[in-house]
């Protein structure tokens, strides 16, 4: 319970600013889509999943497959106990339950995702819900991650698919 290692440093300027921009950018496209459609294009979740790719950007649960792998999985795993048991502590526990077993096993890590059985259920949102905002968001998230990211010579992202 004492630890044994020392804090990370803390993240440079140019890590800091293109993690805002990112961020920005993002969550300002998925905003105008929702205000232009009248769709909900964005969900918590997403935001950190901004921080992710522009912040920590070369980390294995940032690559592309972790995140819409991760995304879709955890919002499949949300409608289907939202469908099977309501609104209930149980369809809770278990989304968040399965959510993690599944994204571990078939190996699509992605911590921001593990919100989604929790957002779907509460939110009592329809399978619609599971293209936009999911999967159209999380893909979003990866294409300007690939063209923010690499703006920086000191980047490549995606580092794997």
């Amino acid at each position: 319970m004492y630890g044994g290692g020392h804090a990370p440093s803390r993240t440079n300027f140019a890590d800091a600013v293109t993690g805002a921009v990112g961020g920005l950018v993002c969550i300002f496209l998925l905003l105008c889509l929702t205000n232009y459609t009248g769709s909900p294009w964005l969900m918590a979740s997403l935001g950190g999943s901004c921080v992710l790719v522009f912040v920590v950007w070369n980390a294995p649960l940032s690559q592309p497959r972790n995140i819409i792998g991760g995304h879709f999985i955890s919002a499949f795993i949300g409608l289907t106990m939202y469908s099977m048991f309501g609104t209930s502590t149980l369809s809770i526990s278990l989304g968040v339950a399965l959510t993690i077993f599944c994204m571990a096993f078939m190996g699509v890590i992605h911590p921001p995702a593990g919100a989604n059985p929790i957002i779907i259920i509460l939110g009592g949102y329809g399978w619609s819900y599971l293209l936009i905002p999911v999967l159209i968001g999380a893909v979003l998230i990866v294409v300007l991650g690939m063209l923010i990211n690499n703006l920086r010579g000191t980047r490549k992202y995606p580092i794997f698919w």
